[in-house]
Protein backbone atom coordinates (compact mmCIF):
# COMPACT_ATOMS: atom_id res chain seq x y z
CA UNK A 1 0.00 0.00 0.00
CA UNK A 2 1.04 3.59 -0.78
CA UNK A 3 1.49 5.88 2.08
CA UNK A 4 -1.38 8.20 0.65
CA UNK A 5 -4.07 5.07 0.47
CA UNK A 6 -7.27 5.84 1.20
CA UNK A 7 -8.54 3.57 4.31
CA UNK A 8 -11.32 1.80 1.24
CA UNK A 9 -7.83 1.07 -0.27
CA UNK A 10 -7.03 -1.44 2.49
CA UNK A 11 -10.03 -3.22 2.77
CA UNK A 12 -9.87 -3.55 -0.88
CA UNK A 13 -6.52 -5.23 -0.98
CA UNK A 14 -7.85 -7.27 2.43
CA UNK A 15 -10.74 -8.59 -0.13
CA UNK A 16 -7.89 -9.52 -2.36
CA UNK A 17 -5.95 -11.13 -0.03
CA UNK A 18 -9.20 -13.29 1.20
CA UNK A 19 -9.83 -14.51 -2.73
CA UNK A 20 -6.03 -15.72 -2.32
CA UNK A 21 -5.11 -12.99 -4.94
CA UNK A 22 -1.79 -11.79 -3.56
CA UNK A 23 0.85 -9.58 -5.21
CA UNK A 24 3.83 -11.26 -6.93
CA UNK A 25 6.43 -8.44 -5.63
CA UNK A 26 9.16 -8.48 -3.23
CA UNK A 27 8.31 -8.12 0.81
CA UNK A 28 7.70 -5.03 1.84
CA UNK A 29 10.65 -4.17 4.44
CA UNK A 30 8.14 -2.60 6.66
CA UNK A 31 5.94 -5.67 6.60
CA UNK A 32 9.05 -7.79 7.12
CA UNK A 33 10.43 -6.03 10.07
CA UNK A 34 7.22 -5.86 11.74
CA UNK A 35 6.72 -9.51 11.32
CA UNK A 36 10.24 -10.05 12.75
CA UNK A 37 9.81 -7.79 15.74
CA UNK A 38 6.28 -9.65 16.34
CA UNK A 39 7.15 -13.27 15.83
CA UNK A 40 10.19 -12.49 18.25
CA UNK A 41 8.18 -12.01 21.01
CA UNK A 42 5.25 -13.87 20.54
CA UNK A 43 6.48 -16.77 18.01
CA UNK A 44 3.86 -18.21 15.61
CA UNK A 45 5.50 -21.33 14.96
CA UNK A 46 7.22 -23.95 17.23
CA UNK A 47 5.73 -25.16 20.36
CA UNK A 48 5.44 -21.64 21.83
CA UNK A 49 2.69 -20.60 19.45
CA UNK A 50 0.33 -22.95 20.76
CA UNK A 51 1.47 -23.12 24.11
CA UNK A 52 -0.89 -21.72 26.77
CA UNK A 53 -0.68 -17.53 27.00
CA UNK A 54 -0.06 -17.24 22.95
CA UNK A 55 -1.79 -14.73 22.10
CA UNK A 56 -2.32 -16.23 18.46
CA UNK A 57 -5.78 -18.22 17.66
CA UNK A 58 -4.43 -19.50 14.26
CA UNK A 59 -0.71 -19.91 13.97
CA UNK A 60 1.64 -19.59 11.98
CA UNK A 61 0.35 -16.13 10.76
CA UNK A 62 -0.24 -15.72 7.20
CA UNK A 63 2.34 -13.21 6.08
CA UNK A 64 2.51 -12.04 2.75
CA UNK A 65 4.46 -9.09 0.46
CA UNK A 66 2.32 -6.66 1.28
CA UNK A 67 0.68 -7.51 4.86
CA UNK A 68 0.37 -9.99 7.90
CA UNK A 69 -3.07 -11.56 8.94
CA UNK A 70 -2.93 -11.97 12.77
CA UNK A 71 -5.88 -13.70 14.21
CA UNK A 72 -5.89 -12.82 17.90
CA UNK A 73 -7.04 -15.39 20.78
CA UNK A 74 -9.80 -13.98 22.37
CA UNK A 75 -7.95 -14.12 25.71
CA UNK A 76 -5.20 -12.29 23.87
CA UNK A 77 -3.41 -9.44 26.30
CA UNK A 78 -3.34 -6.29 26.38
CA UNK A 79 -0.17 -5.72 26.29
CA UNK A 80 -0.08 -7.71 22.58
CA UNK A 81 -2.55 -5.43 21.36
CA UNK A 82 -0.32 -2.36 22.33
CA UNK A 83 2.58 -4.22 21.03
CA UNK A 84 0.93 -4.85 17.37
CA UNK A 85 0.11 -0.90 17.39
CA UNK A 86 3.00 0.56 18.75
CA UNK A 87 5.00 -1.90 15.79
CA UNK A 88 2.37 -1.05 13.33
CA UNK A 89 3.26 2.89 14.06
CA UNK A 90 7.04 2.93 14.34
CA UNK A 91 6.53 1.17 10.84
CA UNK A 92 4.12 3.32 9.21
CA UNK A 93 1.78 0.61 8.64
CA UNK A 94 -2.13 0.59 8.61
CA UNK A 95 -3.75 -1.92 11.51
CA UNK A 96 -7.45 -3.58 9.69
CA UNK A 97 -9.83 -4.65 11.95
CA UNK A 98 -11.39 -7.06 10.43
CA UNK A 99 -13.94 -7.77 13.02
CA UNK A 100 -15.59 -4.19 11.80
CA UNK A 101 -13.97 -3.01 8.91
CA UNK A 102 -12.01 -0.02 10.47
CA UNK A 103 -8.87 0.76 9.46
CA UNK A 104 -6.15 2.51 12.01
CA UNK A 105 -3.46 4.33 10.23
CA UNK A 106 -0.34 5.28 12.25
CA UNK A 107 -0.45 7.68 14.57
CA UNK A 108 1.87 10.45 12.64
CA UNK A 109 -0.97 9.84 10.00
CA UNK A 110 -4.03 12.00 9.42
CA UNK A 111 -6.70 10.91 6.99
Amino acid sequence: MGMADPPHAVRTANARCARGEHPQRPADPRVVAFYDALTREYPDRGPRASAPGSPWAVAPLHAAADHIEMRLDDNCADLVLETIERLAGELNLDLLDLQDGTVYPPPARVR
